[in-house]
């Protein structure tokens, strides 16, 4: 198209690429609103993606596959993220994130890197998410601030893990520490999409970090600031009223629980590193865009647990070495984070076969693992949990003053 067909005004950046795409069965209904950076490799976008007016699409990384649609609602910006089949993004800011079949978003939604939708996992209007991970068919509501938090539970799209709308997860302290990562439910029961949801209240908020287990509801209204190791339980938290107490900055008066959160979050991290690179690789290897979809997962993975390290090592500079199991370790803080690295251990082999026979078979990821039957089901939690414990117990090793996951207290 030259100038002249223009009207005398130059084609819209990535011009080529729109019309690229449009030849191989792409809908977008006003190719001169989209707007397609030069880095971005035109050849990662499927075949049948809908791309609305006002979209733009960033970053060399960046991966569309066959079926999503973007920007129905308003215009989004998606930049160096990588799409499975059929996601919705309707409108809002993407960045580093990673979103797998049916995952969706709705208007106004801000989403930064470390960022992890499992299947069918969705958000309504106005969330923004960062460092979070959400299991399959996860759902929040509107007007939502869910960073640095993983949740767990649930087993299909309706009986799904469900935050609130005008839900906080509170993940900056007062002392100016990040080492607030929210766990709900667990990695190792969480992956076999077989445990009862959890609930969590809207109006409400957490302050992180805490814990909770499967099947808990946290009446709407409520902050939530202790565990719940339970499973199946209604908690409506008492509020706090009328405390007051001298404030001294960087005391970390529960420091060992505090490292044991942390700790424990990095280490389930590294335990989903180990599902996806063994078992959820499988399922990849047979879906379009699969190979860059799984690097993209496997790095927002490797993401949060630098994140997480890093936050530790921030905390751990803060704290006044008065005694003998603080002041170890302060000296040892490298050695700790170090501790809690990547681990690789071998999956149980009958459980893998058997899902890479599914997979081959060209069964999906959801319906393979629905078909687990009991003892496979035990052998990957038990596998992940040893997972989660070695990783644990490799950090603890750093600092045994402290007797980190002993039950003592510093």
């Amino acid at each position: 198209m030259s100038h002249a067909s223009t009207g005398g005004l130059p084609l819209p950046r990535g011009a080529a690429k729109v019309a690229d795409l449009i030849e191989r069965g792409a809908t977008i209904p006003n190719p001169w609103t989209v707007d397609i950076d030069d880095d971005v490799d035109v050849n990662l976008i499927g075949s049948n993606v809908t791309i609305h007016p006002g979209t733009r699409i960033r970053g060399a990384r960046t991966v569309i596959s066959p079926g999503c649609v973007l920007g129905a609602e308003g215009p989004v910006t998606l930049e160096n993220c990588q799409l499975g089949p059929k996601v919705r993004l309707e409108a809002g800011y993407f960045s580093g994130a990673v979103f797998l079949e049916g995952a969706s978003m709705g208007l106004g939604a801000h989403v930064r890197p470390g960022t992890l939708l499992e299947e069918h996992a969705s958000g309504a209007h106005t969330v923004g998410l960062k460092q979070t991970i959400l299991f399959p068919y996860a759902t929040l509501g509107s007007l939502i601030n869910f960073c640095d938090a993983m949740l767990t539970g649930g087993t299909g799209p309706k009986d799904h893990s469900e935050v609130g709308s005008s839900y906080i997860h509170f993940n900056f302290t007062p002392d100016g520490d990040k080492t607030t990562a929210s766990l709900f439910g667990d990695v190792p029961r969480g992956v076999l999409v077989d445990q009862p949801p959890i609930f969590l209240g809207g109006q409400g908020g957490a302050v992180g970090p805490v814990r909770t287990g499967f099947g808990v509801v946290v009446g709407a209204g409520a902050v939530l600031r202790d565990d719940i190791d339970e499973d199946g339980v209604l908690v409506l938290p008492d509020q706090v009223a009328g405390l007051r107490r001298p404030n001294r900055r960087h005391r970390y008066r529960r420091l060992n629980l505090l490292l044991e959160k942390n700790l424990g979050y990095i280490a389930s991290l590294v335990a989903l590193e180990n599902w996806y690179t063994q078992v959820r690789s499988l399922f990849f290897a047979k879906q379009g865009f699969g190979a860059e979809v799984l690097a993209g997962a496997l790095g927002v993975l490797e993401s949060g647990r630098d994140e997480r390290v890093k936050r530790v090592k921030a905390l751990v500079a803060k704290i006044d070495p008065e005694d003998d199991a603080r002041r170890e370790l302060v000296e040892n803080a490298d050695a700790l984070v170090a501790g809690a690295g990547s681990l690789s251990a071998p999956g149980p082999g009958e459980v893998v076969e058997y899902l890479a026979a599914q997979a081959e078979q060209g069964a999906g990821y959801l319906a393979a693992i629905g078909s687990l039957d009991e003892s496979q089901k035990a052998a990957v939690t038990a596998w992940l949990s040893e997972v989660i414990d070695q990783v644990c117990r490799r950090a603890a090793g750093a600092a045994p003053l402290l007797g980190l996951f002993t039950g003592s207290s510093d």
